[in-house]
Order: C-alpha cells, then sequence, then structure tokens
C-alpha cells in the first residue's frame, strides 16, 4: 500500500473520531489494516479501552485451549454478550456449537444452565411451576432452569409452538409472569441457543417473531485441513473429553456490567447513523426480499457495532464494523420471496448486494 493511499484512509477514518467539544483523548494513527483487521491493539490513548481488549485477549487464549479455530464465532459471541443479546448458533452436528457455549460461559464468573429442547417438552419445564406445600398450605412457584445467567438451549428448533412461546417474554423482556406475578432474570441475562440446518425431523421452525429477538445468526461451518490436523494431534493420546472445570474466570458480573457501560459510551457519528437506517430501509425495497428487517434489526446493528468497536480496541465505530456485523444480523430477520428461494438466492447474497448499493460515508 502506498504512503499517500495510507494517509488518505488515515483522513477519512478520522471522520469518526470525536467532535470538539466531545469527551475525547489524544488519537493516534488509524492504519487501514487496523481498521479491518481485529487486531485488538489500541489506537487511541483510552485506559477503559486499553483494559476491555487486554480482557478480551484473555478469554480468547482461554477459548483457544478448548477450540481450535471459529475466530469470528467467538468475536461476535462476545459482542452478542456486550451489545445485551441472544445468540443463535447453526451448523450441523460435530462443530463445537455446545463447547464454544460453555466455554465462553465457564469463562464468565456467571450461573449457567443447559436445557435440551425436544418435541415433549412443555414450557413448565423451562420456565418453571407451582408446587404445593403442605406446610404453608399454599402453591409454591419452583423455578426452572431459564431462571440463570447464560442460558444454553440445545436444538431450540425441537421443541414445539407451546414451548417457544414461554420464551418470548423472558427474551425481550428478561422476566416472566407466572400467575400473575411478574419474576425479574438477574443480571446478565443471555440465551444462546443451537440448532441443526440439515436434519429437519421431528423440529419446528422458530417463528419470525422470535428470530428477531436474536441479535445474530452466526452460521458456523467446517474448520479448515491445518485446523482439523489440529484437533487431531491435540486429542491423538487423550481418550476422555475435555474437563471445562479447569476453565479460568476472566469476566465477572461487575465487569460484563462496566463493559457494557463502557459500550454505551462508545462514539458512533450521525453519518453512519443514517448509513444503518439506509440499509435497513434497502431491505424493505428490494426485489428479492419478501419481508424486509425492522427497527428492532437497525437498534441491533447500532448497538453491535458499539460493543465491536469497544472490542477491537476503538472507542469510535468505523463502517467497517457495520459492514461486518450486518449479515449476521440480518441474515434470520429477511423473508425471500419465492421466487429468490426457487432460484436459489440465499439473504447473505442479498445483504451482500445492498452493501455494495449504498454509499459508504466517508
Amino acid at each position: 500500500m502506498s504512503e499517500e493511499t495510507n494517509n488518505q484512509e488515515q483522513q477519512d477514518y478520522s471522520a469518526y473520531l470525536p467532535k470538539d467539544g466531545q469527551e475525547s483523548t489524544e488519537s493516534k494513527e488509524v492504519s487501514s489494516e487496523s481498521a479491518t483487521i481485529p487486531n485488538y491493539s489500541f489506537e487511541r490513548d483510552n485506559s477503559q479501552i486499553n483494559w476491555v481488549a487486554q480482557k478480551i485477549n484473555e478469554l480468547r487464549r482461554e477459548f483457544s485451549k478448548y477450540v481450535i479455530g471459529q475466530h469470528e464465532m467467538i468475536e461476535l459471541m462476545l459482542t452478542g454478550i456486550f451489545a445485551n443479546g441472544h445468540i443463535l448458533l447453526e451448523g450441523v452436528p460435530g462443530i463445537a456449537k455446545t463447547l464454544s457455549a460453555k466455554v465462553v460461559s465457564k469463562a464468565l464468573d456467571v450461573q449457567f444452565s443447559r436445557i435440551q429442547f425436544t418435541p415433549d417438552l412443555m414450557p413448565s419445564d423451562v420456565i418453571g411451576t407451582s408446587i404445593y406445600n403442605m406446610n404453608e398450605s399454599a402453591f409454591i412457584f419452583n423455578k426452572g432452569p431459564i431462571f440463570s445467567n447464560i442460558v444454553l438451549i440445545d436444538e431450540i428448533n425441537r421443541a414445539p409452538a407451546k414451548t417457544q412461546a414461554a420464551l418470548f417474554e423472558v427474551m425481550e423482556e428478561r422476566q416472566i409472569t407466572y400467575d400473575g406475578k411478574m419474576y425479574p432474570m438477574e443480571f446478565p441475562f443471555l440465551v444462546i441457543a443451537t440448532q441443526n440446518p440439515i436434519d429437519q425431523e421431528g423440529t419446528y421452525n422458530l417463528p419470525e417473531a422470535q428470530l428477531d429477538r436474536f441479535l445474530f445468526k452466526i452460521k458456523i461451518t467446517y474448520p479448515e485441513l491445518h485446523q482439523e490436523e489440529e484437533i487431531l494431534l491435540r486429542y491423538k493420546n487423550q481418550i476422555k473429553t475435555s474437563d471445562l472445570g479447569n476453565v479460568n474466570k476472566v469476566f465477572s458480573t461487575e465487569e460484563i456490567e462496566k463493559i457494557q457501560s463502557i459500550v454505551e459510551s462508545i462514539t458512533i457519528e450521525d453519518g453512519l447513523i443514517r448509513y444503518i437506517a439506509t440499509l435497513i430501509d434497502k431491505t424493505r425495497n428490494h426485489g428479492n426480499v419478501y419481508l424486509g428487517a425492522s427497527p428492532r434489526a437497525s437498534l441491533s446493528i447500532l448497538r453491535a457495532s458499539k460493543a465491536l468497536a469497544a472490542i477491537r480496541g476503538r472507542d469510535f465505530v468505523i463502517p467497517e464494523d457495520i459492514q461486518f456485523l450486518a449479515i449476521h444480523v440480518l441474515n434470520h430477520r429477511l423473508i425471500l420471496t419465492p421466487e429468490a428461494e426457487i432460484e436459489g438466492v440465499t439473504t447473505e447474497e442479498v445483504v451482500s448486494d445492498i452493501l455494495q448499493q449504498v454509499e459508504i460515508p466517508r
């Protein structure tokens, strides 16, 4: 890359730094590589952002002890946690969806529960039920496994509609209402769900209203050849599965809350706000889209882009943050036309087309 091109990109990204009068610190130069590749370095003299990036690197090292590869997935999962959003993991069996969720949960010093969804699962198996206490001559509410900080739901699309409906309120409002009484969830509360896109026998498609409650739908693919070899080399002399009890705690509840407050203070310029709104509006007017994204999708991109900026060591959002997240935020929210589905068009292709159509603010 020539020096002239590099200087031009530095000048372009300076537009996303805080304007005069906003809380800011002395900025350092931002290269084009650091803007597109998450190297987790510190582009500005900001002690809070510095601390966040250090903690993220520590969790990544802990994660790599148990899962090889899947770097994009762990970055998106952390973005979801710090943006206070739920996550849907989709992929074929055996590619570490459940293991990844468990490792991340263990690295956070919070409560964890797992629910295996099955066709005969009832709502009371998720949220809890009332049990008659003979000593007190009264019904006592016995809380279900949903009352935890991080809830892993395996094969979420295997439960019937009645059980799926039990998740609507708790995912959106972080509370449940049972027998006329409200039970709030403790902070933090996050649902990480998995589903298999291939095996559809005995499954129920998630309603659009429930899909819309997930911040991301992360599609996980097979590892590359060298990663497959590394997996085999790591476990060639090991029969038992890894002991997740040895996962070091990286984030406490207080630190998660602190990072979420830091994310709220991340700067995003009005030009990027307009960019997000334009992208969402394009989904509602695209020829291959039957149902476009809702305002919840634009808010999701906004929150997630601020969290991603903090994870990548910046206290300001750049267009690449929005472009990187757009596919993961929108791929489960768009409904394509029947003609597009027959032609084999995917939601990822539609989002990529929209990203190419909309001019990037500079």
